[in-house]
């Protein structure tokens, strides 16, 4: 009897969910009904999903509206008329069209016209599809309508969008939020109505007792209505399944692309080699998986033609095939990838392949892939109502002062120290929260698809300019749509932005095979970087804990650095296995605390869980699980599963097994312990794998063009640290640092020989145009040779032109920074007006004699601090005070277990939290050597003792030694002052 039902995916309008809605259903015997989201599609899958666990016969549609004002609803008969109505809202709500006030023909659709609607419109004349829905309220007009006599043509229109007062309140309180106005002024037209809620299927018969001609023709619109997708073990794929024009011609491409370009990677292929191939050929083509690998070749070649950097990771990185073709660069039989965690018989999915690309690359290759398939759509995902937030909002709603926002919103209250309205913005918040705000984009999925998209979702066209469907992965996964990952990271391009800076830079090296990551691997000045802790501005093996987990590992080769990258990861220091696996790498010794079977099953990682690949091992072969059963475990620690139940069997499997096996509880849930806390963060090894590619390239780069790659770093928005530590850095390297000058800076930082120019846009306040005028100029007409020739050059305001006078753009002129101030203030209108049109004659410009105007470096300091956000000076140069009885960082080993002051200049900072919820602080320090030192701020001390934003610490604590690698536990902390600005004396 329901042809129109709201869920939460009617956003800011729906109350509950669509599972709600059958429960709703199945307790007032409904035996069916539609769901009908207004302009919005995002839940009709799950709810046919879940129908079939109420006994409930799914019906799905879409109610239109322009705005609050619903012009019709149109209900499917079947798949097609999903689709029909899935283009018809996603051509109007991409192109932000306003809906028809009548609907067009649909060859599968019903299209139900509310009553007073077509009241208004005056129709008469009703298409076969066509039908006019009347609500219980609306009855007693009907009575007295000539549309009465339409008989065939009445249907019910009971909308459900709420269940009761409580629905109906934060109902209202939604649409406030949604027009951004106080609940006091929300127009009427804008809420539902008290009477849209679900009555029992007896009361809607009692209701149309008079009309059961309109009881008969709903039941024949939902007794017409058909729609089936497979889902979970029912589901087939969805994807794109043809690459070529058959199955055959598919698997005869791959074969050969695999045969063609192996001796590529295998100059002398052996018996292992070859047969691992012939494995996964094998696999791939009874899986029906062979399109899948031809299309992310296809977009791997396209971006090789554009010359596009690209890594491929996720467990495809552990398939021989992807390495062969190119798609990745992990060699599975140097690592000993266990393919099983990448594809087997098992899995009804395809693998996962995450293709990163630069992110300046990306959108090009997203819309190649878009113009290449037909059947092409972006991922959603959902953002919903965070609790903080969403009480905010309510504050803003009931009208609160932005103080009692504020202290509601971080919890800073007494309970009983709130009024009513305070008390009911919490209640609300706790209502609301995690209801789906807005439609975004997966940060990676793309859709390929052998049907056209429309087919299970509406598409909108959000700003990145490409359809996106409107539901997420999960669902997605779960009816057979399996998204293809394409990635933007700045690691790439840093890469081929310092391949292009070498090329200009110094003309004289010969080109470089930045792809012989198999040389770099075996470079020992690359692999003392790792050991050191030298890999400032590598990709992913930078920060400040994988900077001192190397240390502690000594990491001095590939499979080191392969482990690192899993083993920094939260599941396995989370687990305390990080901490035995340092032991038993750095002290053989302790090797033997490992369990023999462990130690068997994981040799290379000394018996210690550390990839994604080991939790299927230990299942597998520990816990005699098979593999399906394995990856059932790890994908369900991974979060991507809908149910526990399944979870829940494999666990007591894993547990009967093992004790069938005659060990002991002790050991089975010290193995299980493991898993649990770290499955669902660990990598797989051939994720690690190829962040140690790109990360060797990155390290190759540094340890042989170090001012060209840091300075590529610089211009791809630096990584872990600051602008200013970057700086730092490529001075070490023997770079010198020179603020932006007009003659000589880009937009982006420029090298010349060993001096890098900052570029303009590390000037806050400099305006874009502003610099696109100047640097035109000077290509077209060469340099500036003084601040006249510059200002009839450019035009700038008096405001621009003193960014650029007050940073030393002009230090080139040999005159102070204040007498060019004078000289421009005199030169320029004080208000900044100045023809857009070019002079036709030079002006001769006055001559102004001034006083001798003198500035200092302290000045020029806080003018880099204002305009830039740093100074270009040493921060221990500006301390105004005695930095007496310190010691140095590389003293350190000297003073383990004692006292000692170090006076550092801040790095870097973040919080952690202990495991009982408290704070502490982790940061990063160089001291006046420019040597790096780590402190620990523990709950004792943090509060007591912050830290300030960047500047010189005094630092006093105990040195600690964790395998060599020395830090300190602050025991108090003191920012130093900085010398005073002398203009402000």
């Amino acid at each position: 009897m329901y042809l129109n039902c709201h869920s939460y995916y009617s956003l800011r309008y729906g109350t509950f969910s669509e599972i709600e809605l059958l429960e709703l259903a199945k307790k007032n015997d409904v035996q069916s009904l539609a769901l009908t989201d207004i302009n919005n599609t995002s839940a009709c899958l799950n709810f046919i999903r879940k129908a079939k666990d109420y006994d409930i016969k799914p019906v799905v549609g879409i109610d239109f509206r322009n705005g609050n004002k619903q012009v019709y609803v149109g209900i499917a008969k079947n798949n097609e008329g999903f689709k029909e109505l899935n283009s018809f809202l996603s051509h109007h709500s991409e192109n932000k069209i306003q809906l028809p006030e009548l609907a067009p023909p649909f060859e599968n659709c019903y299209i139900i016209y509310p009553f007073e609607h077509v009241l208004q419109l005056e129709k008469t004349d009703f298409s076969d599809n066509e039908f006019i829905g009347v609500s219980i309220e609306e009855l007693r007009k009907l009575r007295f309508s000539r549309l009465k006599n339409l008989e065939r043509k009445l249907v019910v229109l009971q909308t459900v969008t709420i269940r009761g007062k409580k629905d109906f309140n934060a109902h209202r309180l939604l649409r406030a939020i949604d027009k951004n106005t106080l609940l006091s002024k929300l127009d009427k037209s804008e809420e539902c109505k008290l009477a849209d809620k679900m009555i029992s299927l007896e009361g809607i018969h009692e209701a149309f007792a008079d009309f059961p001609n309109i009881i008969e023709n709903t039941n024949r619109i939902l007794n017409s209505c058909h729609i089936e997708f497979g889902f979970g073990e029912h589901r087939v794929s969805q994807n794109l399944r043809l690459y070529t024009d058959s199955v055959e011609q598919d698997y005869e491409l791959l074969e050969k692309l695999c045969y063609d370009n192996l001796h590529k990677r295998y100059s002398s292929p052996d018996e292992k080699v070859l047969n691992r191939l012939k494995t996964e050929l094998d696999t791939i083509k009874s899986l029906d998986f062979v399109a899948f690998f031809l299309i992310n070749y296809d977009i791997v070649s396209y971006a090789n033609s554009k010359g596009y950097f690209h890594v491929g990771r996720g467990s495809g990185a552990n398939s021989i095939v992807a390495y062969i073709i190119g798609i990745t660069d992990v060699d599975p039989i140097e690592l000993d990838l266990y393919f099983e965690r990448f594809i087997n018989p098992f899995r009804a999915s395809p693998p996962d392949f995450d293709i990163d690309f630069s992110w300046k690359d990306r959108d090009d290759v997203t819309d190649y892939i878009f113009r290449r398939f037909p059947h092409t759509a972006l991922l959603a995902t959902y953002n919903t109502f965070k609790y903080r937030a969403v009480v905010r909002e309510l504050g803003k709603v009931f009208g609160l002062p932005k103080e009692e926002i504020d202290k509601l919103s971080k919890g800073n209250y007494a309970i009983s120290q709130l009024d009513d309205i305070s008390q009911l913005v919490l209640r609300y918040g706790k209502l609301i929260e995690g209801f789906p705000n807005h439609l975004s984009v997966h940060s990676a999925g793309v859709l390929i698809l052998d049907r056209p998209i429309h087919y299970y979702s509406a598409t909108d066209m959000p700003p990145k300019g490409f359809p996106t469907v409107q539901f997420d992965m999960i669902i997605a996964e779960d009816v057979g749509v399996f998204k293809f990952d394409i990635l933007g990271q700045r690691g790439l391009a840093k890469i081929k932005d310092a391949l292009d800076i070498i090329a200009e830079n110094r003309p004289e090296v010969p080109p470089i095979d930045i792809t012989n990551v198999e040389a770099f691997k075996k470079d020992k000045n690359i692999n003392d970087l790792l050991k050191s802790g030298g890999a400032i501005g590598a990709y992913y093996v930078e920060s400040p804990a994988m900077r001192g987990l190397m240390q502690q590992l000594q990491t001095q080769d590939y499979i080191g650095l392969v482990a690192a990258s899993s083993i920094i990861r939260p599941g396995v220091s989370g687990s305390g296995m990080k901490e035995e696996f340092i032991k038993r790498h750095r002290y053989p010794e302790n090797r033997k605390n490992a369990h023999p079977i462990l130690m068997q099953i994981m040799p290379e990682t000394y018996g210690v869980m550390v990839y994604q690949e080991d939790v299927l091992k230990v299942a597998n072969q520990f816990a005699d699980l098979s593999l399906g059963e394995a990856d059932v475990l790890r994908r369900g620690m991974s979060g991507k599963f809908r149910s526990r139940q399944e979870f829940v069997a494999v666990e007591e499997k894993f547990i009967s097994n093992c004790r069938k096996k005659g060990f002991t509880d002790e050991l089975i849930f010290e193995v299980w312990n493991q898993i649990k806390s770290f499955a669902g963060y660990a990598f797989a090894k051939g994720h690690s794998a190829s962040y140690a590619v790109e990360s060797y390239q990155s390290l190759y780069l540094k340890c042989y063009f170090p001012l060209e790659f840091m300075t590529a770093v610089l211009n791809n928005g630096g990584g872990f640290y600051s602008v200013e530590h970057y700086l730092h850095e490529a001075q070490k390297q023997g770079a010198t640092i020179f603020a932006p000058c007009i003659n000589n800076s880009e937009h982006p930082n420029r090298l010349i020989g060993t001096s890098i120019y900052l570029g303009f846009g590390h000037l806050k306040n400099l305006e874009h145009y502003t610099v696109q005028r100047l640097l035109t100029e000077r290509q077209w007409h060469g340099d500036y040779s003084s601040l006249d020739d510059f200002i009839d050059r450019v035009t700038i305001s008096i405001e621009q032109l003193t960014i650029l006078i007050r940073i030393d753009a002009f230090r080139f002129t040999k005159q102070t920074k204040t007498e060019l101030l004078w000289q421009a203030i005199f030169k320029l209108n004080a208000d900044g007006a100045k023809s857009q049109q070019a002079k036709l004659f030079k002006i001769q410009h006055k001559a102004f004699k001034l006083p001798k105007l003198n500035s200092n470096w302290i000045e020029n300091a806080y003018d880099e601090m204002e305009l830039l956000g740093f100074p270009l000076c040493n921060y221990f140069n500006l301390v105004n005070g005695e930095m007496a009885n310190g010691i140095l960082a590389s003293e350190m080993k000297n003073h383990i277990n004692k006292e000692v002051l170090i006076y550092g200049s801040l790095v870097t900072t973040r919080f952690n939290k202990t495991s009982q919820g408290k704070l502490m602080r982790l940061s990063t320090f160089i001291d006046h050597n420019g040597d790096y030192f780590d402190a620990v701020h523990f709950t004792d001390v943090v509060e007591k003792y912050p830290v300030n934003g960047l500047g010189v610490y005094a630092c006093y604590g105990r040195i600690t030694d964790r395998f060599d690698f020395y830090s300190m536990n602050v025991v108090w902390s003191r920012k130093m002052g900085i010398l005073k600005d002398p203009r402000n004396n």
